[in-house]
């Protein structure tokens, strides 16, 4: 169990390292040998842990997913609506925008049409966002709170509008007036899809 502990967090280190190094370098000139300066360890370490580059794409894209899915924990006090009504906030916020860096994000995502691996394991990552969100909709639909068919449907399209419009944002500035008028008129259109049974200014 201990070794399993050290190996898991020592990836993470590599991980986050290849991250940090990809922001600077861009994904496409980042190398093992680049991580390995910035962590201060020797390429052998490395690769003691991954055996290539494509194999820490694929621990980025988890690396990913687990910055995503920390918008998801919210404080809410047993409260569905305010958790609901928090988890839409923040999927339309610079909160959400900010968690992984656009560059990085969609060099990785470019490389789906190359490799169908990392296409299914961001395929992956996609349905699992999709899939708590449509949990904390059911949740709420099973308790009247708001009224929608499908929760799963919704939420499929909910995300829709959550990568449509970070990709459209993506050409602002986010100082912008116009980046904050947009995101807020599509925040507002998930909501109207959710039909909420009680106003905002209730709670």
């Amino acid at each position: 169990m201990g070794r399993k502990s050290l190996k898991s967090v020592r990836q993470k280190e590599i991980i986050e390292a290849f991250y940090n190094v990809s922001k600077i370098e861009s994904l496409e000139n980042t190398s093992i040998a680049k991580v390995a300066k910035a962590m201060d360890v020797n390429t052998s370490l490395i690769l003691h842990y991954f055996n290539s580059k494509e194999d820490m794409i694929f621990g980025l894209i988890n690396y990913i997913l687990e910055r995503y899915k920390s918008i998801y924990v919210i404080e809410e006090n047993g409260n569905v609506e305010i958790k609901l009504r928090n988890t839409i906030d923040n999927l339309f916020s610079k909160d959400w925008n900010n968690l992984v860096d656009d560059g990085v994000f969609y060099s990785s995502y470019a490389l789906i049409f190359q490799d169908e691996k990392i296409k299914k394991a961001f395929k992956e990552l996609h349905d699992s966002l999709r899939f708590y969100l449509a949990e904390v909709l059911k949740e709420a639909n099973d308790q009247n709170v708001i009224n929608i068919e499908n929760p799963k449907k919704t939420a499929e399209l909910i995300f829709v509008l959550v990568e449509g419009t970070y990709y459209y944002l993506s050409l602002f500035d986010s100082t912008d007036k116009e980046y904050h008028e947009n995101l807020a008129t599509y925040k507002d259109m998930a909501l109207k899809l959710l039909n909420f049974k009680t106003e905002l200014a209730t709670l």
